[in-house]
């Protein structure tokens, strides 16, 4: 099988394989792992401090001398007016009395002190550090950025998961699309609506690849060598995997994490904004039950900042209720071994599978 095409000649890789960037989950070594395996290691830092994201490139670069995608979230933040300090007090204190009537008891921060990092900021990261390959979910960035980040040859994969998303990264010089589909885990990168589209991605990939003329990376439910098969003849030419990866040893998940993937039925998995404000596919538990539907969910990032200090001490107590295993839709077999194992099978399968 051939594997060479537009992405590995971009982005200087053997295989078109992307480790997705999942937020919580994808650790340094999961990083090095990928790219070491001649896949694209994708490192995420989502919104955090310039300081701490050039900490974890610095690292990445200690480890390997292949490439490597960093990558982070695209938002404005909100104004925080009366309205909005008035709507988190009232959830802070919802979420903390709902997590002590479950024998967790936690302080959650208030608002004046959360902190922000704006992508501007990690993006002058990115350049600094001379990242070369910069991907980003959630939004678009503004043209002064994009005309900056080109400037300093700097490939950029956008996320989006509907045909006018697709059709809009390419139009603003965007060099892959990412094209989410629904069965991905994780946060939805949906950005030209607040809602995101239920269609499966595959569903709309043909239509997607005849508008757009940049190759296109497939993200949702790649677990094994024929599904890659199955999207390179729809004209895919990049597969990001991201759940068949989250039981491997590189993950931070904990070890009472792994182990409720390995008991998920039919119906655990859930698209919920209750974590973070914003839309993202895992697995049900009571913090998703007690506030999907109702008012006790914030805007992003504040959601996600209040809940923050609520994952870290539930992790702390295994205590799974309380926070978010991100996984896809169409689940299935989650492996224990190590990152470049997984991939390695993955590839010899889909060898196997177009011979």
């Amino acid at each position: 099988m051939n594997w060479s095409n537009e992405i590995t000649d971009l982005l200087k890789i053997k295989y078109p394989i992307i480790q997705a960037p999942m937020f919580g989950v994808t650790t340094t070594e999961m990083v090095v792992s990928a790219s070491n395996s001649g896949c694209l290691g994708s490192l995420p830092l989502a919104d955090i401090s310039s300081d701490k994201a050039i900490e974890l490139i610095d690292n990445v670069k200690s480890q390997t001398d292949q490439p490597f995608a960093v990558n982070i979230f695209v938002y404005d933040l909100p104004e925080i007016d009366q309205k909005l300090k008035d709507n988190y007090k009232r959830v802070k204190n919802f979420i903390e009395n709902l997590a002590n009537d479950h024998q967790l008891e936690v302080q959650l921060p208030e608002i004046e002190n959360l902190s922000y990092s704006g992508y501007r900021d990690l993006i002058d990261v990115v350049i600094s550090k001379g990242c070369k390959i910069l991907s980003f979910t959630f939004g678009l960035p503004d043209k002064v950025s994009i005309q900056k980040l080109k400037e300093n040859n700097v490939i950029l994969i956008g996320t989006c998961t509907t045909l006018e998303e697709a059709i809009l990264l390419e139009k603003s010089g965007i060099d892959i699309i990412c094209f989410q589909g629904s069965e991905a885990g994780g946060h939805r990168g949906n950005f030209l609506s607040e809602i995101p589209t239920d269609d499966l991605g595959i569903s709309l990939l043909s239509e997607v690849a005849s508008a757009v003329s940049v190759p296109i990376i497939y993200a949702g439910g790649i677990y094994s060598g024929q599904d890659v098969i199955r999207l390179k003849n729809c004209g895919v030419q990049g597969y990001q995997v991201g759940s068949l990866l989250i039981g491997s040893p590189e993950s931070a998940l904990s070890t009472s994490e792994k182990n409720r993937l390995k008991t998920l039925g039919d119906d655990d998995i859930v698209l919920t904004k209750s974590f973070s404000g914003r839309y993202a596919s895992g697995i049900r538990n009571s913090f998703t039950q007690s506030l999907d539907e109702t008012a006790n969910i914030l805007p992003f990032p504040f959601q996600n900042k209040l809940t923050a200090e609520l994952k870290k001490v539930a992790k702390a107590h295994n205590n799974i209720e309380f926070v978010n295993i991100w996984t896809g839709k169409t689940a299935k077999n989650f492996s224990e071994l190590p990152t470049q194992q997984i991939l390695k099978i993955l590839i010899n399968e889909a060898e196997n599978s177009h011979n």
